[in-house]
């Protein structure tokens, strides 16, 4: 509820669209509720209807129609709603609805002394016309608190807000009246069977209890070969995890032992080629010769050189001593060095190899011993 101040200085309260929230207007049927309309209005939902003559007469006509029972004992909550009638029906209704004080819903809403009552205070010239107004508002108030607790919708609504629920209603309601003749449908099938089909049922249904019991006895087979497939399957299974243990541990061996196998092979290619490299430098060894590596002879023009040194000398070229000297000293090195390689011994003289002093001993006579050295 809103509250505005008017030019009058009287406080004006409406009410709002609990949808739209728009502001409504009242109709005056609310200002004039007597006692009988609070009380259907408060009222619980209703627990029998009284029946009309014709209506009882229909019962009577299809005594094969089952009654309505509220209260069956199948586990289905059920209650009974009347059908739509344009004349308002007399209800017989059950025990009035109490407040939490204990006084009737309906009572208390004539009362203004509730603890959740309000006064409207404003400036007017009569009290009762204030109180009076208070209590149409409480009034109003409770009904539509009332509305809102019994149903699922939340009142006052305004016109449109009303247009759309109902329209809602009307398509819940065409879906049940679908259904419900749905349900007609299937009881007239159901009725209209005859007793040879209840009996064909009922064999039909005694082979299939004989099916199931057979079906049962084949699952119990079947679920005992199971059980031993599933034990075979869990030691198959066991052996499978031991052998690829196993061979896990043979492909690490394996793979230690190709290592292994490698390194060896990069051993074994070194060391053959070392062998192969020290057979080449021992070939190249076998086929060189000491003493043309050693003592290069050659010849310089007139002259014959060994190791670059000329051996002699003319008057038109004068070779410096110390080079012939030098040339000479190298060839008896190169004497003294044959003598030995081939075991050679002289008898009379021996070479003394000396550098630039090399020279010729005498074995026999001393004094015939000789200096290879000579200066200019």
């Amino acid at each position: 509820m809103e509250g505005s101040k008017t030019s009058s200085s009287t406080m004006q309260v409406s009410f709002v669209c609990q949808r739209c929230s728009q502001p409504l207007k009242l109709d005056t049927s609310f200002k004039i509720l007597d006692r009988v309309t609070i009380q259907e209005l408060t009222a619980p939902l209703l627990a029998t209807a009284q029946v009309k003559p014709g209506e009882t007469q229909e019962e009577e006509a299809n005594p094969g129609e089952e009654p309505f029972l509220e209260t069956r004992q199948d586990g289905v909550s059920r209650r009974f709603i009347p059908p739509a009638s344009p004349s308002r029906p007399t209800f017989e209704l059950s025990a009035p609805v109490e407040d939490q004080h204990g006084l009737p819903l309906g009572e208390r809403m004539m009362s203004t002394e509730s603890a959740n009552s309000f006064t409207l205070i404003g400036e007017a010239s009569d009290g009762g016309t204030m109180e009076n107004l208070s209590r149409r508002l409480k009034v109003t108030g409770d009904l539509f608190d009332i509305m809102s607790g019994q149903t699922d919708v939340d009142h006052p609504l305004c016109e449109e807000c009303t247009d759309t629920l109902l329209d809602q209603l009307d398509t819940q309601l065409n879906v049940t009246e679908n259904e419900c003749q749905n349900y007609k449908r299937c009881l007239e099938i159901l009725e209209q069977m005859n007793e040879d089909d209840s009996e064909q049922l009922q064999m039909e249904l005694k082979e299939l209890a004989l099916e199931e019991e057979r079906l049962i006895q084949e699952l119990e087979e079947v679920e005992k070969n199971r059980k031993m497939v599933a034990e075979n399957l869990e030691k198959v299974q066991a052996e499978a995890e031991r052998l690829d243990q196993e061979e896990a541990q043979y492909q690490r061996e394996y793979s230690e032992f190709k290592r292994q196998q490698l390194e060896l092979d990069d051993e074994l290619k070194s060391v053959e080629n070392q062998m192969r490299y020290a057979q080449m430098q021992l070939d190249k060894l076998k086929k060189t010769n000491v003493f043309n590596a050693t003592f290069h002879i050659w010849h310089s023009g007139q002259f014959g050189t060994i190791n670059n040194f000329r051996l002699g000398r003319l008057p038109s070229v004068p070779v410096e001593w110390n080079e012939i000297n030098a040339a000479w000293g190298q060839t008896v090195l190169l004497l003294h060095a044959l003598a030995n390689k081939m075991g050679l011994k002289f008898q009379r003289y021996r070479l003394v190899p000396y550098g630039n002093h090399s020279y010729l001993e005498s074995l026999t006579d001393k004094s015939k011993d000789g200096c290879g050295e000579r200066q200019d």
